[in-house]
């Protein structure tokens, strides 16, 4: 079931546009045109509802907070570098939202800060389109974007990224939701919650979050997730860990694919919720919500550190400068379509 429903004025003066998808199950997730947003997701454990992503208790605070809750993220999810890079002998300058000096997320006005429009919307599913002109944030070409959101009856949420571009560009789309599968309602942080990674590199980064090293193994590491641990466990005890306050890097999945086997675990701290992730996307951004610190949440007041952990299905950062990843993604050519898909399933225990 869908219903689309407005609410609240919006930067442009219009209302955000509401979209709710429920199937037979209970199970409950909430979007807005606004930066293509995820805004809640209910999940039915031992007949309640569970809110398992972090959000804002309107949708005018959860537009404007600088943690990028839910919301679709591009041209270039994550960062590039001094907020610049060549291609094709041609060099392009960016726009510098990360303290003025490297790009973060498609830049100040990227997807995240823009309206989508709903371009298509079925019984359990609905899709935005978004029009990103050549030269938007500084990156080259004339770019289609659409992203469907869909609700199966097992409980899955899928989302598509699809794009098509008139010139060569980065292109690296993400939804930026963060996940506390123990609820809203939980005293504790996710650092409590296990997780699992099929990945045997992680790739280690500066200060700022910039790649200062090429792919490094896991083994032997913090980062080591190949078998299912408490994120705790491990939590800041490499130096890679400690200069960015966690965990806040990338790791190349081994075997990216939409098949049986999930890429990524997330379990709740008591085991009564998982959450499964299959992905065609190369990589996936772990961020510990090491900086989430008075961001506002759902009840009038603000999270903590650490109140929910973002798995970002994406290629890797500053690609863009990397040509040595370009096997990876990132790089879209001209007339050919990007599509990109990840699968949250939720499983109670």
């Amino acid at each position: 079931m869908i219903t689309v429903s407005e609410c609240e004025i919006a930067a442009d003066g219009k209302p955000f546009k509401l979209v709710t998808l429920q199937n037979s199950n209970g199970m409950q997730i909430r979007l807005t045109d606004w930066g293509a947003t995820w805004l809640s997701c209910q999940v039915p454990i031992q007949q309640q509802l569970r809110e398992v992503v972090l959000g804002c208790s309107t949708v005018a605070l959860h537009v404007v907070q600088g943690a990028y809750l839910g919301a679709s993220v591009g041209r270039f999810a994550n960062r590039i570098a001094n907020a610049e890079f060549s291609l094709h002998g041609n060099h392009y300058k960016l726009d510098a939202n990360q303290q003025g000096k490297h790009q973060l997320h498609g830049g100040s006005v990227g997807f995240a800060q823009q309206r989508w429009t709903i371009s298509d919307q079925q019984a359990h599913s609905v899709q935005f389109s978004l029009f990103s002109g050549d030269g938007d944030q500084g990156f080259p070409g004339n770019l289609e974007t659409k992203v469907r959101f869909s609700l199966r009856e097992d409980n899955a949420v899928v989302v598509e990224y699809s794009a098509l571009s008139d010139q060569d560009t980065p292109l690296n789309l993400t939804n930026h939701a963060y996940f506390n599968l123990d609820g809203e309602s939980a005293e504790q942080t996710a650092l409590q919650h296990r997780l699992k990674i099929n990945a045997a590199y992680y790739l280690p980064v500066d200060a700022e979050g910039i790649p200062k090293e090429p792919l490094k193994p896991v083994a032997n590491s913090g980062f080591d997730f190949r078998q299912s641990k408490p994120i705790a466990q491990d939590f800041l005890h490499d130096a890679d860990q400690k200069i960015v306050a966690g965990y806040d890097h990338a790791f190349l999945l081994d075997c990216p694919s939409l098949g049986e086997q999930p890429q990524i675990e997330l379990s709740a701290s008591n085991g009564d919720l998982t959450l499964q992730i299959f992905t065609d996307q190369a990589a996936v951004q772990v961020y510990s919500g090491n900086f989430l610190a008075d961001t506002p949440n759902r009840t009038g007041g603000v999270y903590v550190n650490h109140a929910g952990i973002a798995l970002e299905t994406q290629a890797l950062p500053d690609t863009p400068n990397h040509p040595e990843w370009f096997k990876y993604g990132g790089i879209s050519n001209a007339g050919e379509r990007y599509h990109k898909t990840t699968v949250f399933c939720f499983k109670a225990n």
